[in-house]
């Protein structure tokens, strides 16, 4: 489907609004069918979970201010219910529900291979990322990455020719580091650049979890180059296994600390990577990704059923992060009823709905 202009605005604000994070609009989705009807429940949602103050919906003018900064940088918004949305991204659960693009859009439905590393990357690792990229592109595959410095970078370089994907943790011009304007540049001309979040938006720490939760989620296999025990390109893989991806790694000495992550990726059952044909290879069992069917018709939910469970969900939850199936078997209630109370509990800021069908209590 092609959402009309009104239609794209409210599915832009109900993205952008306070506590609405992928799963909460997901199930408002389900719930209510369409944005403008979502919105129209929200202020009644948070209540019923337990909000005093206001919930913050951006007004009309801020997602139309959005939507012209977009348009004048020559960016293009894509929706998750819409055609154009890349299928690789549409089969995670949930999906981002939206991306803004610079580029060429149509990389985004080509076999991808994320290939991500370390930062302070050594001379060689670089060299190996940049060739394992060329490879890939010329075996016809899409590289995708977070061009940082690096291994990113060195990966983008070499797929330039064939096609790349960068994916930024801020909004569709926040270029760092600065010395990759240049590299920016040319990833618009020749690849295509891609965002959760508003043009304009400087990238916080926050928000590098979501852009690599898009690498993984756009590509068929995520390659880990050089990494730290304790590094950005690990969740990378960790969210790829999570998100049925093929994970490999490039091996290292024990003595540098940038093959430390990697090494132990291995351990822990990565594939092995000394080359593009180990990358071909693991691919070759691995089928299509195809996106899962979503229920968009709103279950049958009566709020006095929601009324009846909301405070004992909320009980059940705890900091620590618990599956969102304990919490239906633990509450003995309807999966749709458990949902729509989590929602509610998660729009008062009382609840936190986490990709992977977890749920954490904020307080």
């Amino acid at each position: 489907m092609t959402l009309t202009p009104a239609a794209r605005r409210d599915w832009l604000r109900l993205a952008r609004t306070e506590n609405v994070g992928p799963v909460a609009f997901a199930q408002l989705i389900a719930r209510y069918g369409e944005a403008s009807l979502a919105l129209a429940a929200l202020p009644d949602l948070a209540r019923r979970g337990g909000r005093v103050s206001p919930l913050g919906v951006p007004p009309v003018e801020d997602v139309m201010r959005e939507l012209e900064a977009g348009q004048a940088l020559g960016a293009r918004l894509i929706a998750s219910c819409e055609a154009d949305f890349p299928a690789a991204l549409a089969a995670v659960d949930p999906p981002p529900p939206l991306l803004w693009t610079r580029g060429d859009a149509a990389l985004l439905n080509r076999s991808s291979i994320a290939v991500v590393g370390a930062r302070v990357a050594s001379a060689g690792g670089q060299r190996f990322a940049r060739g394992l990229a060329a490879e890939l592109g010329a075996a016809g595959h899409v590289v995708v990455s977070g061009m940082a410095r690096g291994i990113d970078g060195a990966a983008h370089e070499g797929a330039l020719s064939t096609g790349t994907v960068a994916v930024l943790g801020g909004g569709i011009d926040d270029i760092y580091p600065h010395e990759h304007h240049v590299l920016y540049q040319r990833i618009i001309a020749e690849g295509c650049v891609v965002s959760e979040n508003a043009p304009g938006r400087t990238a916080t720490a926050r928000d590098f979890p979501r852009r690599n939760r898009v690498i993984s989620g756009l590509s068929r296999a995520v390659v880990v180059v050089e990494a730290e025990l304790r590094s950005g390109s690990l969740i990378t893989a960790r969210l790829a296994a999570e998100q049925g991806r093929e994970v490999l790694a490039v091996p290292g000495s024990p003595l540098d600390p940038r093959a430390r992550g990697t090494n132990d990726l291995i351990r822990q059952g990565a594939a092995l990577c000394e080359g593009a044909e180990d990358v071909l290879r693991a691919l070759e069992g691995i089928g299509g990704l195809r996106e899962p069917d979503r229920p968009y018709a709103p279950p049958p939910v009566a709020d006095a059923e929601v009324d009846a469970v909301r405070e004992r969900i909320a009980a059940l939850l705890s900091p620590t992060p618990v599956s969102r199936d304990e919490v239906v078997r633990a509450a003995g209630a309807p999966t749709p009823v458990v949902l729509a109370a989590l929602t509610e509990l998660a729009l008062a800021g009382r609840a936190e709905l986490l990709p992977g069908g977890l749920v954490a209590s904020l307080g």
